[in-house]
C-alpha cells in the first residue's frame, strides 16, 4: 500500500483521462463517521459476481439465460449441442456473438461462419439467422443499431451450401422480435422456406465481419455504438497497480482465461473462468494477478441492472487482505 495512480476517463466519449495521486488505503477505506445527524450517503452492496462453467454440460435445448438487461442492452448465456428451433430476425437491435467454446455454425442471410473460440461477429439488424452448435457455448450482446466494428475483420461470411454436413431444408419457423430479442417479445412468427431464405447471400454484397483480439497486451476494441462499447483485455502481471474510474458507464466484465483478483470500492474478490462481474460507473478499481489473463469489457451508459442468481459477492477491504495480493 501506498500511494497509487488512478485514470479516470469516459468509455463511451473520445474526452480525454485524467491521471491523479491517491493513497491506496484512504481510496479503499470505508468513508469517516457522518458528521451531522442527517443522513449524507448510503450504503451500497458488494460486487457481484455470477459464474457460469465454461465446461459443456449436455442439457435439453433452453433460450439462452439472461445474465444483465437494461432498456438499452442486453448481455446472455447460451449453450447448443443442436440446431436452434428457429430462425430469428431482430427489429431493433444488432446481435453480438463471442464464442467461448465448442464450434458453432451461423448461418444468415449474409452467409455462413463457422465459430470457433475466440472469435466475434456481428449481425446487423433485421438480417434473418440461425445456430448449429455442438458442446458450445457462447455470449450474445443485443444492443440498439447500428453497432460498428472498431477494428478490421479476420475474415467474412462465406455462401455455403448445404451450411454444414447433413443438413436438409425443413419445416421451420421464423421469429421476428423487437425489445432486445428478450423471450416472449414476438412480434410475428410464421413459416419460411429455408433453402431460399440461405439462397438470399448471392442477392447481398454485404458480409458477416469475424472479429478476434490481437494477442498483445491492453484493451484491443472491438464494437461500439452511442452508449456501448465492447472490448477484449489482456492482463498481465505488474509491479504496480494503477486504479480506473469510469464516469460515464456502467461495466461488466467477463473472465475467459486466466484468474485475477478485482480490488475495488465496493470490495475484493477473485475472479476466474466463467465469471461475471459490474463494475457501477464512478467506482474505483484495479486488478492484480499472478497469471496472464483474459477477459471481455462491455460498458453501457445506462444502469445495466443484474438479472442472474448472484454466486458469490466480494469481501470487504483490509490492508492485510491487500498485502496478500502482491504479484
Amino acid at each position: 500500500m501506498g500511494i497509487v495512480n488512478e485514470v479516470v476517463s469516459l468509455a463511451c466519449s473520445p474526452a480525454p483521462s485524467r491521471l491523479i495521486e491517491r493513497d491506496e488505503h484512504l481510496l479503499l477505506s470505508p468513508p469517516h463517521s457522518n458528521p451531522v445527524p442527517v443522513t449524507l450517503w448510503r450504503d451500497h452492496e458488494p460486487l457481484s459476481v455470477v459464474h457460469i462453467s465454461q465446461q459443456y454440460k449436455a442439457v435439453p435445448f433452453a433460450p439462452p439465460r439472461g445474465v444483465y438487461e437494461s432498456a438499452q442492452l442486453r448481455v446472455e448465456w447460451q449453450t447448443m449441442d443442436n440446431r436452434q428451433p428457429f430462425y430469428h430476425r431482430n427489429c431493433d437491435v444488432d446481435e453480438i456473438s463471442y464464442q467461448i467454446d465448442g464450434e458453432r455454425t451461423l448461418m444468415t442471410e449474409l452467409g455462413v461462419v463457422e465459430h470457433r473460440p475466440g472469435e466475434f461477429s456481428r449481425i446487423p439488424r433485421g438480417v434473418a439467422h440461425d445456430n448449429y452448435g455442438r458442446r458450445e457455448s457462447h455470449l450474445l450482446f443485443y444492443a440498439p443499431a447500428p453497432v460498428t466494428e472498431e477494428r478490421s475483420p479476420a475474415r467474412q461470411s462465406d455462401i455455403v451450401s448445404p451450411p454444414f454436413p447433413g443438413w436438409e431444408p425443413g419445416p421451420v419457423n421464423e421469429a421476428v422480435t423487437q425489445c432486445l430479442g428478450t423471450p416472449g417479445h414476438d412480434i410475428v412468427v410464421a413459416p419460411v422456406d429455408e433453402s431460399r431464405l440461405l439462397a438470399q447471400a448471392h442477392a447481398e454484397e454485404e458480409r458477416l465481419r469475424v472479429l478476434t483480439g490481437t494477442g498483445a497486451p491492453g484493451v484491443c476494441w472491438m464494437y461500439r455504438s452511442p452508449g456501448f462499447r465492447l472490448g477484449m483485455v489482456r492482463h498481465a502481471p505488474a509491479a504496480e497497480r494503477t486504479y480506473r474510474r469510469t464516469l460515464d458507464a456502467d461495466e461488466v466484465q467477463y473472465q475467459i482465461s486466466g484468474h485475477r483478483t478485482l480490488v475495488s470500492q465496493r470490495g475484493i474478490v477473485e475472479l476466474g473462468p466463467g465469471d461475471f462481474v459490474r463494475i457501477p460507473l464512478g467506482i474505483a478499481c484495479t486488478s492484480v494477478c499472478r497469471e496472464p489473463n483474459e477477459y471481455l469489457t462491455v460498458f453501457s451508459d445506462r444502469d445495466l441492472p443484474q438479472i442472474a442468481e448472484t454466486t458469490r459477492t466480494a469481501e470487504p477491504y483490509t490492508p492485510e487482505r491487500l498485502a496478500a495480493l502482491q504479484p
